[in-house]
């Protein structure tokens, strides 16, 4: 009779905080922006996070750790505690969220008391969709002498799809969403949805009434756009170059890439080189025939568009890494958030390029 081995087996174990960092300003805040660190946070919330410094000025603000979501270009927030959640750091996001008109606010701390975790909760539902709060419980474990690891809970973060439904039925009353806004906002409802039943790990937009949604590539001033126009018959999936040194950064891909670039994404229909040479931005471009009007084409349009991303993203996340054109790529701070003169997609179907 042979008798199965079984496996050894240990116990996580919970460390101290203060075992890891004494201090929030010189040892926390540091580790958090660290680019590995950071991405760990940005997984947590679902955001492409790319920091752009500590304890950094923003206005009359001053936030731990300033980052851009590298998808919608605006600030997200970071405002850290290695203790328990108080009034102070409270008071500090509600005036963040009072005086910058789009941002991400991300509150770590080491334990949230019921209160603020209830008003994280009421602020999510009763702020605009630009304006989102994260509540993340931060904790390190170990396995035996395992190195320390860490690992963000979270305890509160905006409801989307209350949000969404919000402002729809606000929109539907008020007469303001038009027949085409209605479509989009269901295919991008439908679209996201799908991505979370598959577990395709793209993160686009919350659903909403435009014909675009973006993805983020970890960098800023530069993302994926999919759209679809409903009157001129098609849809598409876009590489944007935005940055200051956006034309730069295109003749250099251009230069360095296209032959491989071509033969990747040939099996989504030909591939469009768009220098753009009158715009600020330039972009690759997959595009195909589509009947948008029709819902019930919408099922093969998500899945060719999910997987033209998933390829997409794939393929240029480490390209835009490893660029280095010359030019100023530091994108400019506003009360916004917002790079100025930056497009995020078209603006509706007459703009899409």
């Amino acid at each position: 009779m042979t008798t199965t081995s079984r496996p050894q087996l240990s116990r996580l174990q919970r460390v101290e905080l203060r075992e890891a960092w004494q201090g929030e300003a010189t040892d926390f805040t540091p580790w958090l922006a660290q680019a590995e660190n950071i991405m760990l946070l940005g997984e947590a919330i679902g955001v492409e996070l790319e920091v752009e410094s500590q304890e950094k000025s923003v206005g009359p603000f001053r936030a731990d750790i300033l980052c851009k979501d590298t998808v919608s270009n605006h600030y997200v927030l970071i405002e850290n505690q290695l203790e328990r959640t108080d009034h102070t750091h409270m008071g500090q996001l509600i005036t963040y969220a009072a005086g910058l008109e789009a941002v991400t606010i991300v509150w770590v701390a080491s334990r949230f008391t019921d209160e603020h975790r209830a008003a994280l909760d009421w602020l999510n539902g009763v702020t605009r969709a630009d304006i989102n709060f994260f509540g993340l419980e931060i904790e390190l474990w170990r396995i035996g002498d395992s190195p320390m690891a860490p690992k963000f809970n979270v305890v509160s973060k905006p409801n989307d799809w209350s949000k969404v439904v919000r402002e729809q039925a606000a929109a539907v009353r008020g007469g303001e969403l038009t027949e085409s806004q209605r479509l989009h906002l269901e295919f991008w409802t439908q679209f996201r949805q799908y991505l979370d039943d598959h577990q395709i790990p793209i993160r686009i937009n919350r659903p909403w009434k435009e014909i675009w949604s973006n993805v983020g590539l970890g960098r800023t001033g530069f993302h994926l756009s999919a759209w679809n126009g409903l009157r001129d018959g098609r849809s598409a999936v876009d590489l944007n170059f935005t940055s200051p040194a956006a034309k730069a950064d295109y003749a250099l891909v251009e230069q360095q890439s296209r032959a491989q670039i071509d033969a990747a994404l040939s099996r989504f229909g030909a591939v469009n080189w768009r220098p753009m040479p009158g715009a600020r931005r330039s972009m690759i471009r997959i595009e195909r025939p589509s009947s948008f009007s029709n819902p019930a084409t919408w099922p093969e349009l998500i899945k060719w568009m999910a997987d033209a991303l998933l390829v997409m993203r794939s393929l240029f996340a480490p390209i835009v890494q490893a660029l280095n054109a010359d030019g100023d790529t530091s994108p400019s701070l506003s009360a916004s958030g917002v790079e100025p003169d930056e497009e995020a997609g078209p603006r509706d179907e007459d703009d899409a390029p």
